[in-house]
């Protein structure tokens, strides 16, 4: 197989582990609030949610990597507007989901928190995460 096309299957299964991971996460969320679970916060990080925040990690750190590569034997130039809109937004994104994961286990352990302040990092992930797969998908040249 062609490097260059196991790059782009490679960035394409982290980007499609991330959404979904985050999706399932944010529907179990829902779900238990909406059933009024009171100790959902608590339960965010355990069980086989685990997994879902430790295949979402793996795949946040794979993506620079990929991404870099595949420019790199593109031959595009890494000054390109596209791609440093989508790096400042990857760093905000990324910054945003380990705030997030430390503000979930500090729900999970009750030592306090903001639930409204929480959803707003993962909102503000999610979006930017969202921008970015835009960007990489229209690639304007």
């Amino acid at each position: 197989m062609e490097t260059l096309t196991a790059l782009k299957m490679a960035h394409t299964a982290a980007t499609a582990i991330m959404f979904a991971c985050a999706l399932g996460l944010g529907i179990w969320v829902w779900q238990t609030r909406r059933s009024g679970d009171a100790t959902a916060a608590q339960r965010t990080l355990q069980g086989p949610r685990l997994f879902a925040w430790l295949f979402m990690g793996i795949a946040l750190l794979s993506m620079p990597f990929t991404g870099w590569w595949m420019v790199h034997l593109v031959g595009w130039p890494l000054g390109q507007t596209w791609l440093l809109a989508s790096s400042v937004l990857y760093a905000v994104a990324a910054l945003g989901w380990f705030w997030l994961l430390v503000r979930l286990n500090k729900l999970r352990k009750a030592t306090g928190g903001n639930g409204k302040f929480t959803f707003a990092l993962a909102l503000i992930s999610f979006v930017c995460f969202v921008a970015i797969a835009g960007l990489m998908g229209a690639k304007p040249v």
